[in-house]
């Protein structure tokens, strides 16, 4: 049995953020339903490359997702939101703060309709302090949340991380928050809450150790390139044939065998290297004696080694080497699904792996509105077709 089957779910959120919250309770068996804007949908829809008019991102950000498309802007959609709720377990959003308040359908009411309603909120910058009205996306996140400053190479423009990472852990520190005010209220009779995730603490939250390193030695971390600073020997290592290994060296008893795998027992048996801080101090000594190694040979014999030394290491991956990975099939992370029109994608599966209830795709990414009449029809929470 589906985890979460019977978690009563309404998603007002568009695009990324609150989207992604809901694809990952909808993977476990909750039934989700999708209020999009008339006419035009979740703007995500028409996001980055598109099929037959519909973005391929769509068939997996909505995938066991019901639509139903209604204007919140009315008294008729701000209705459906209120029956819905009254039944509901869980209602996320990532409008700007304020957006619900103004339609009627703030926390308080709504908490004042069911008391039992969890309620996740993510925003740019959160629900109070001075920001909380400004717009706020996944790059503004990323870049006040500390980030943006370490991405790059040193000395040059400091760039985005390709994907929208911003976006995907507010998503993911709201399940926690969700899964979290579901244990309280059903397990410790507790009520329901709200979950107020702004995104650049959603970010802040990962950046490691750099905050007490500030604190206690002024330290401003910057950009490394493909380095991890302060722990060595760890970096991409360019290889003959024009690759690179990526090289992670950086444990004690693995630098040792690192070093005999290339050849520099030296290094190995240096009393001064035996630990982090040591290696640190001459991390450049050490990232040159690597790829004088690395550049004469090729990238697949330079694993093979490595592999052998139990030394952890491996290669820059694109998304054509991903989908033909043995590693990525046996753990079932390419999967083909059905779309909506009777076609079939290649799409992520689904993480993370639970051995009893695990996570699965019941039906594919909805059309717009394609459950409307039957939500509209029903005078409470709609029974939902078992795939």
């Amino acid at each position: 049995m589906d985890a979460l089957r019977g978690l009563k779910v309404i998603e007002l959120g568009q695009l990324i953020a609150g989207p992604f919250a809901g694809k990952t309770l909808a993977e476990f068996g909750a039934d989700v339903i999708k209020i999009e804007p008339e006419g035009s949908g979740d703007p995500l829809r028409k996001w980055r490359l598109l099929r037959e008019g519909t973005s391929v991102w769509w068939e997996v950000q909505s995938r066991n997702k019901r639509s139903v498309a209604a204007d919140l802007r009315t008294p008729e959609g701000q209705a459906l939101v209120r029956r819905l709720a009254a039944e509901a377990d869980v209602l996320i959003e990532n409008f700007k703060p304020g957006t619900l308040e103004g339609w009627g359908l703030g926390w308080d009411a709504l908490h004042a309709l069911n008391p039992r309603l969890i309620m996740l909120r993510i925003s740019g910058y959160g629900q109070t302090g001075p920001y909380r009205h400004q717009p706020g996306f996944g790059v503004l996140g990323e870049a006040m949340g500390g980030l943006r400053h370490l991405t790059g190479e040193p000395g040059r423009v400091p760039v985005r991380t390709g994907i929208s990472i911003g976006d995907s852990l507010a998503a993911l520190h709201g399940v926690i928050g969700l899964l979290t005010a579901l244990y309280h209220r059903d397990a410790r009779g507790g009520e329901g809450q709200m979950i107020d995730v702004a995104l650049y603490e959603s970010v802040f939250n990962v950046m490691e150790s750099l905050l007490p390193e500030y604190d206690a030695f002024g330290a401003v971390r910057g950009a490394s390139g493909s380095a991890l600073p302060g722990i060595a020997p760890t970096n991409a290592y360019r290889c003959a044939d024009g690759g690179y290994a990526l090289v992670a060296g950086n444990g004690d008893s693995i630098f040792k065998r690192l070093m005999a795998a290339i050849g520099r027992p030296d290094l190995a048996d240096d009393p001064a290297l035996a630990q982090n801080d040591g290696r640190v101090a001459r991390v450049h000594e050490l990232d040159k004696a690597i790829e004088a190694w690395t550049l004469q040979r090729p990238l697949a014999e330079v694993l093979a080694v490595l592999e052998e030394a139990k030394v952890p290491a491996g290669r820059i991956y694109t998304v054509a080497d991903i989908v033909d990975d043995p590693q990525y099939l046996a753990r079932e992370m390419i999967v083909q699904a059905r779309c909506a029109d009777g076609s079939s994608l290649k799409v992520p599966g689904i993480v993370p792996k639970l051995s009893a209830t695990p996570g699965r795709i019941r039906h594919p990414a909805p059309r717009l509105g394609e459950h409307s009449a039957q939500v509209l029809a029903a005078p409470s929470w709609p029974q939902r077709e078992e795939a």
